[in-house]
């Protein structure tokens, strides 16, 4: 792929949204189902926002879910009636998704195709890849929306790597991956300190 490539595309499939509201089957269909780990890549964006439009991380996060479960079995995707016919506020959707755009600008300038490309150049290592985009999706659906970073974290580790597999760099293949493990501490301290917490007004009542 061609540097900006990327983001010069999914500029284009922004401005091309309907003007009132657009649905996750309308931006599937505009990207096609061949481009499976650009449709994930283009999902994070609205979540690369401290706090994200409420709501919505279930639906984009179970189909980022079933983009990897797909690319995992080799199957074409297929989307539940209910996530296809989602619709959001085409405005919003497009604010915060150019707001996303900026942060996918400044990764892909300095994505270095074939970078440690033994980390890119086996079918298991793909496998492995395909695996951590699973996890990742599985990670943003966690209902902690509300909870600033929570959907951050686990997007942009799915960003990562998508855009590792996109662009065959193995090293933001390592920070996606390291980025979910970053993500299940972070969640796993929020657990943590909400069960201290209860624990705690229960004792003293």
């Amino acid at each position: 792929m061609q540097r900006d490539s990327l983001v010069k595309k999914l500029e284009t499939l922004i401005q091309g949204f309907p003007p009132e509201k657009v649905t996750l089957g309308e931006i599937r269909d505009h990207i096609g189902q061949e481009g499976l780990l650009l449709f994930a890549a283009f999902l994070t964006l609205i979540f690369l926002v401290p706090v994200s439009i409420p709501g919505i991380s279930t639906v984009f996060g179970g189909a980022i879910l079933l983009v990897g479960i797909s690319r995992v079995l080799n199957r074409t995707l297929w989307l539940p009636q209910r996530f296809q016919e989602r619709a959001i506020p085409t405005e919003k959707l497009r604010l915060s998704m150019n707001k996303g755009l900026v942060w996918l600008h400044r990764l892909e300038r300095i994505s270095r195709p074939h970078r440690l490309s033994s980390l890119t150049g086996n079918r298991f290592l793909h496998l492995c890849h395909d695996l951590g985009i699973v996890l990742a999706a599985v990670l943003l659906m966690f209902p902690f929306g509300f909870v600033p970073f929570s959907n951050s974290l686990p997007s942009l580790a799915l960003l990562l790597l998508t855009m590792g597999l996109l662009q065959q760099d193995g090293l933001y293949l390592l920070l996606g991956h390291g980025a979910t493990v970053a993500t299940i501490i972070y969640f796993a301290s929020l657990i943590t300190g909400g069960g201290a917490t209860i624990h705690t007004i229960l004792t003293q009542m």
